[in-house]
């Protein structure tokens, strides 16, 4: 008996050794699970982020313009992922559309207006859109499909010009420098049809949305027509009856610019797209040849556009 009963208890270790054992073999098991599954995560956790820095690398930036259908803007995007940058240019049909769509982060860039617009947006918004870069500097003409010369205008005539603020003024100055109208103020980036003398201009003013001016053509004498639209209305530039100088000094405020939000201005890929427009052979070739090589190309940089526009801006503001 007592043998049997050391016997049992020899069993008896042996079994609590041999469940001790699987006890063990169990626990490393799960410590080494453990490990490998904070491993996994781990790496998992770097791959994501490497994964998120390389989308944000190669994540699309969108670009709103007015008239996507340049063919320069093709040799644009095909330029910018060379350098490693998708663009997807986002076209719009109005110049009201594109700063509403940059402030709502609908788009990332804009690349469509020069600072008077966009001062003028900004003071009656609230908002803080920032240029970053130029572009160029585009004359606005006077066109008709009804006269070749100027001189052939009659005493009466309505000429159409675009509705929005900072247009329409550069439109009156374009038609006062020809004689067509006088202006009361003498002539400002402020001027409206309320400064237009009708008693001593020679011709009638009527504002219409920017794109519709060269469409009224056939029910007008003539019509002040912004670039995007000339070649779009079968018209040459180089068939304006006048047209105001891109290449005076004066005209900086006319600086076509691409605008983004104001946190993102010192977005190093932003910076990059306007070197790549501004450096792009043919980009700025296809730039002048849409124009008619007309444009003043422009190169004039992110801080000097910026206080430029905080001087239009505070002139504006006085302005409301």
């Amino acid at each position: 008996m007592l043998r049997l009963h050391r016997a049992e208890s020899h069993s008896e270790r042996n079994a609590e050794n041999l469940n001790v054992m699987k006890k063990n073999t169990l626990r490393r098991s799960f410590l080494a699970t453990l490990a490998v599954g904070a491993s996994l995560t781990l790496l998992a956790g770097c791959a994501g982020s490497a994964g998120d820095d390389g989308d944000a690398a190669a994540a699309t930036v969108k670009i709103g313009v007015v008239g996507a259908s340049d063919p320069y803007w093709a040799d644009y995007t095909a330029a910018a992922a060379e350098e490693g940058i998708t663009v997807e240019i986002v076209d719009f049909a109005e110049y009201t559309q594109p700063n509403p769509a940059l402030t709502n982060g609908d788009i990332d860039i804009n690349q469509f207006q020069h600072l008077v617009y966009l001062a003028d947006y900004n003071v009656s918004s609230g908002e803080d859109l920032t240029p970053i870069g130029a572009t160029a500097i585009y004359p606005l003409g006077l066109y008709s499909t009804k006269v070749t010369d100027l001189a052939d205008l009659k005493k009466g005539d309505t000429v159409a010009i675009p509705n929005d603020a900072s247009n329409l003024a550069r439109a009156l100055l374009v038609l006062e420098s020809a004689d067509l109208v006088v202006l009361k103020d003498g002539g400002s980036i402020f001027t409206t049809l309320d400064d237009v003398d009708t008693d001593k201009s020679k011709v009638t003013v009527t504002a219409l949305e920017a794109s519709l001016t060269a469409t009224s053509l056939p029910d007008v004498a003539a019509a002040v027509i912004n670039n995007d639209f000339v070649e779009k209305a079968g018209l040459k530039f180089e068939d304006a009856l006048t047209k105001d100088d891109p290449s005076d000094e004066s005209a900086l405020p006319y600086v076509n610019v691409f605008a983004v939000r104001a946190e993102d201005k010192d977005n190093e890929t932003y910076a990059k797209l306007v070197d790549i427009f501004q450096s792009t052979k043919a980009v700025t070739d296809g730039v002048l040849e849409v124009s008619g090589g007309s444009a003043a190309l422009a190169t004039t940089s992110a801080a000097d556009l910026q206080s430029a526009l905080a001087t239009v801006e505070k002139d504006t503001a006085a302005q409301k």
